[in-house]
């Protein structure tokens, strides 16, 4: 059992909430695993756009099984409601999440209400996050900016997992190396690098990154690509993963799954190692 934060600079676009979509939907199809992705931003739809529409969002249906959610719309308010009474135990917590994958992969989606309710109710999501990690076999953490460093620090600590989300300019790359020079979590091996929104035709490739930043193992990407955006908005991510399972080599869009296959994939090997050198 595992807990990944994805991190990234401040307000930085990197595309990271996008990508732990992507990783998340290819891991619960390609992997047994029983995944939960935590946002913790406020009034962020990022997430679950890739997942259902907005009408449909108090529906109790997965994608895959029905979810016997009879919560709020924000599932975080209800287990907030548990906490405080000192009556939740992990396996609670699926029924205020958003089932995509049965027994695969759950949503817990960010707090849509006041700005004053979610700056008392985000001191709850360390516990959240290491209840929820007694549970599930992997918590995929988008850690939002919004959240203040003094929430922000606990997590990334309490994490088997850091991934570092850049863009691809280099001004973005450089800001890094320097926050990573007085940041002794994001220098460790418990930190992985991961490019958004990634173009190949781009002068800093895969390979040049990795080389210019001294990595000694090879940088994930999450390309762009046309489809998977267009998926993000229509809440269709895991009809497009599951299609482009059948397409050749030779497809344009082969580069695309073959790179978040390599994503994820780096995670899981990583946890792995890490886990055997604890």
């Amino acid at each position: 059992m595992s807990i990944v934060t994805f991190w990234n600079n401040k307000k930085e676009q990197t595309g990271k909430t996008l990508s732990i979509a992507a990783i998340s939907t290819h891991m619960a199809i390609e992997h047994n695993n029983k995944i939960l992705v935590i946002s913790t931003g406020h009034r962020d739809s990022t997430l679950d756009r890739c997942f259902w529409e907005e009408r449909k969002l108090k529906k109790n249906l997965g994608l895959f099984g029905p979810n016997t959610n009879t919560a709020m719309e924000d599932g975080v308010v209800g287990l907030e409601t548990l906490m405080k009474s000192n009556r939740v135990s992990p396996e609670q917590i699926t029924n205020y999440t958003k089932i995509i994958f049965k027994d695969r992969l759950e949503i817990l989606p960010s707090f849509k209400g006041e700005k004053l309710e979610y700056d008392e109710l985000k001191t709850n999501y360390p516990d959240i996050i290491t209840l929820a990690n007694r549970y599930y076999d992997l918590v995929l953490v988008d850690l939002d900016d919004e959240i203040g460093d003094d929430l922000s620090e606990p997590i990334l600590q309490s994490s088997n997992l850091i991934i570092a989300s850049l863009n691809q300019r280099l001004t973005s790359i450089n800001n890094f190396m320097k926050i990573r020079e007085e940041n002794e979590l994001l220098k460790s091996i418990k930190t992985l690098l991961l490019i958004g929104r990634y173009d190949k035709f781009s002068k800093y490739t895969i390979k040049n990154i990795t080389r210019y930043m001294g990595e000694k193992n090879k940088v994930s990407t999450i390309p762009y690509n046309t489809l998977f955006f267009e998926a993000c908005e229509e809440a269709k991510l895991p009809d497009l993963l599951l299609r482009l399972r059948k397409v050749g080599e030779d497809d344009r869009n082969s580069f695309f799954l073959s790179e978040v296959k390599r994503a994820s994939e780096n995670i899981l090997y990583r946890l792995q190692d890490l886990a055997m050198k604890m």
